[in-house]
């Protein structure tokens, strides 16, 4: 779900971000994935499993997995609901994000359902479930989605829909255990669908958002071969989850968070 041309803290600077690590990270390498990155042994994830990549089959045994997500960059407390505004300059959008009681089985695994919901002047524009674990490592894995798109109140595409072990698709990494900069992760793999990538970027960034200002802070840079005009960088606060998003390229669009709430029990 996230999308090389290449600018820097000029436009993080304008989007908000305050560099406390050299972003020079931002400008080599994150579509490609980092070369030789994922191989050095600092990018061994804690837990039983390794950085998945492209294409590659992963067999992932449910024992290993549970609903209950806890990793510090994007907590997911069922009842949590994170409240977004994304603007690319042309037109405004509400994104809300909310994690419900809900599980679903995905090869045997089972999965949190979170509901993603994007409207434009009331309209709903996009409605998604998406499945995530994760796993005794701490590592948030992304087993898949069933994603829906509207216009005039119709659905007129699922395309980006997938599920891990269905077709040929593959699961992925939404954040890593432990993320280290440089090192470069599969985010999804549906061929043709969603190949989405990630690279971490730094982890001591400074942001401010319409919801407040967060410190050390987690800058992934994600891309995909589908559209590889296209960079993301994304930024995680810890204890809070996602935070901003900012298209790199070709548009620009940012998206930040507006209010974020959590059950009390």
């Amino acid at each position: 779900m996230s999308p090389s041309p290449r600018k820097t803290l000029s436009l993080l600077a304008a989007a908000g971000v305050a560099s406390m690590a050299g972003m020079s990270w931002l400008t080599t390498g994150a579509a490609q994935g980092g070369g030789a990155a994922p191989e050095h042994n600092r990018c061994r994830l804690p837990g039983p499993y390794e950085l998945p990549h492209g294409a590659s089959r992963i067999d992932l045994d449910p024992a290993d997995f549970t609903p209950r997500i806890t990793n510090p960059y994007w907590p997911m407390r069922p009842g949590s609901k994170w409240t977004y505004r994304e603007t690319d300059g042309k037109s405004t959008q509400r994104v809300t994000i909310r994690v419900t009681d809900r599980t679903r089985m995905v090869r045997g695994i089972k999965a949190r359902v979170v509901h993603d919901v994007v409207r434009e002047h009331g309209d709903l524009v996009e409605n998604t479930f998406d499945w995530y674990a994760q796993d005794r490592g701490g590592s948030i894995w992304y087993l898949g989605e069933n994603t829906k798109e509207y216009e005039n109140g119709e659905v007129v595409s699922r395309e980006g829909s997938w599920e891990y072990g269905v077709d040929g698709a593959q699961a992925g990494i939404l954040i890593p255990a432990n993320p280290k900069p440089g090192c470069s992760y599969r985010q999804e793999y549906y061929e043709g669908e969603a190949e989405d990538a990630g690279q971490i970027l730094s982890t001591k960034e400074d942001v401010k958002v319409r919801a407040g200002r967060y410190r050390d802070v987690l800058a992934t840079g994600d891309s995909t071969p589908l559209t590889p005009w296209v960079l993301e960088h994304k930024f995680y606060a810890k204890g809070v989850g996602l935070v901003l998003a900012v298209g790199v390229s070709p548009d620009g669009a940012r998206e930040e968070l507006v209010k974020v709430s959590r059950p009390r029990h």
